[in-house]
């Protein structure tokens, strides 16, 4: 598998002034995404004229306008915040931390829908990859990691690939690490989260695991799951096991912090997985 290349604006150009004006701010986010000004107008159906005055501040866009430009810009809504007070309104989207009394409804559905995964792992995490929960098989396969890598905040992506984390189990890291890093170019790429760039480029920079060598391509019709799905492949101690994962997210959230906030499932992905998990959940209930 060939290296994900990281291509996109840096982040550093964002305007990072805290009084950086609202026209600045949608001249980025318009770049950003490749969009030419007429491309923008047509999609917000509005006069390429007057979004050239709003992007050189001739022009002040009303609340209602500049919910529909950040909208077609798929701008992340902590960013739509930022367009907001920019332009003088107050911000749309609260952003309270995930413990607050007004979030334990969504707290405790993440709750369900890890414990319901039992004897699977799953697990959430925020918007930089930092652990927020996960059950208890997530639990168990994250023991004996150093208490470097598992002091909070408990990073996921630097736990998997670092050479004393996870990265030694992992028997296809090759092809694990490279789909972790399509993953994170393609969040940096929509959020143009200059957080997440920084972890992107500390991550390529970590060592391989002792003893790594890539292995061999897999010849075709032997390849089974791998034609489909990207496996995480485990040494564990009752052998190779085998998963594939889905993500899960909020799917209308007008909070920041869900917004956010992303569930990864992971599933046996054969038949010896299935029975070795069920078989480990069994002897930690007995």
């Amino acid at each position: 598998m060939e290296a994900a290349t990281l291509t996109r604006p840096a982040p550093a150009s964002a305007p990072n002034a805290a009084n950086a004006p609202v026209g600045e701010l949608l001249r980025h986010w318009r770049q950003y995404r490749r969009w030419s000004q007429l491309d923008l107008a047509s999609e917000a159906e509005v006069s390429t004229r007057h979004l050239s005055c709003m992007e050189t501040g001739r022009a002040l866009p009303s609340r209602e306008m500049l919910l529909r430009l950040a909208e077609r810009l798929d701008v992340p809504l902590r960013e739509r915040n930022r367009l907001l007070t920019a332009a003088g309104y107050a911000p749309m989207y609260r952003e309270r931390p995930l413990g607050d009394p007004a979030l334990q409804p969504a707290y405790a559905a993440v709750q369900r829908v890890l414990h319901a995964h039992d004897p699977y792992p799953a697990l959430a995490v925020d918007r930089h990859w930092n652990l927020v929960a996960h059950n208890r098989a997530a639990l168990a396969f994250m023991a004996g990691l150093p208490d470097e890598l598992m002091t909070p905040p408990i990073n996921v992506l630097r736990a998997s690939l670092h050479p004393a984390g996870l990265a030694p189990r992992i028997a296809n890291f090759g092809a694990w690490r490279e789909h972790l890093f399509e993953r994170l170019a393609h969040q940096v790429q929509t959020s143009g989260d200059p957080v997440l760039a920084a972890l992107a480029d500390e991550l390529r920079a970590l060592p391989l695991p002792p003893g790594y060598t890539e292995a061999p391509p897999i010849p075709p019709g032997a390849r089974g799951i791998v034609d489909i799905a990207v496996p995480l492949q485990l040494h564990s101690p009752v052998g190779l096991l085998s998963f594939i994962s889905t993500i899960t997210v909020f799917g209308t959230p007008v909070e920041v912090t869900l917004s956010e906030l992303a569930i990864e499932a992971f599933f046996p992905a054969d038949e010896t997985t299935t029975k070795a998990l069920a078989a480990m959940a069994a002897a930690s209930q007995g």
